[in-house]
C-alpha cells in the first residue's frame, strides 16, 4: 500500500499509529506522535544494565498491548547514552537511551528511544520530533493512516 506523501516528500501519518521494532522482537506497539518531545520514549520495566563485549547493554521488559499487562516482551539493546529527561509534568529523571530500527508502514529507519515506565499511560510509546524529522508529517485530524493491521496481533 502506498502511503500519502505531502509536497515536501514526507509521509503523512496520523496523531496515533502502529509500528513494530524488528530488532527488539516487538511485533506491534501503538504510539502517539509528540512534536513537543525531542526524543521518542518507550514504556519499559525491570531495567538491568550489563556489559557485553565491553559495551553497556540493558535488558528490559515492555507491555506492548494497550491496557494489558498480561503480555510482556523482554528485550536487550546497547545503551548509547543516559539522559536527564523532563517529562510533561516538569519532573526530571535519568533515562537510558537506545537506538534501534523502527518499522512504520513500508519504511524502516533507526530512532533513539528513552526507556521509562509508562504503564499508567494510555500510550506505551511516544514518537518524538527527532524520529519524524525530514521523514514524516503529522495530520492531527487523522488516526491510523498507515493502517490498523498490527493491532490484531494482540486480539484474543
Amino acid at each position: 500500500m502506498e502511503h500519502p506523501v505531502n509536497s515536501y516528500g514526507r509521509t503523512v501519518i496520523g496523531w496515533r499509529e502502529w509500528a513494530f521494532f524488528p530488532e527488539l522482537n516487538i511485533p506491534a506497539i501503538k504510539f502517539k506522535t509528540d512534536t513537543g518531545a525531542r526524543t521518542s520514549c518507550l514504556h519499559s520495566f525491570e531495567h538491568k544494565l550489563f556489559k557485553r563485549n565491553g559495551e553497556q547493554w540493558i535488558k528490559f521488559g515492555i507491555h506492548p498491548a494497550p491496557k494489558r499487562t498480561d503480555i510482556a516482551i523482554f528485550c536487550e539493546a546497547p545503551v548509547i547514552d543516559i539522559r536527564s529527561i523532563t517529562n510533561s509534568g516538569g519532573t526530571s529523571e535519568e533515562r537510558p537511551v537506545i537506538c534501534t530500527p523502527i518499522n512504520l508502514g513500508n519504511m524502516t529507519w533507526n530512532i533513539e528511544l528513552t526507556l521509562t515506565d509508562r504503564d499508567s499511560m494510555k500510550f506505551r510509546m511516544l514518537l518524538g520530533r527527532k524520529a519524524m524529522e525530514n521523514r514524516l508529517i503529522v495530520d492531527p485530524s487523522k488516526s491510523y493512516i498507515l493502517g490498523k493491521k498490527l493491532a490484531t496481533i494482540y486480539d484474543n
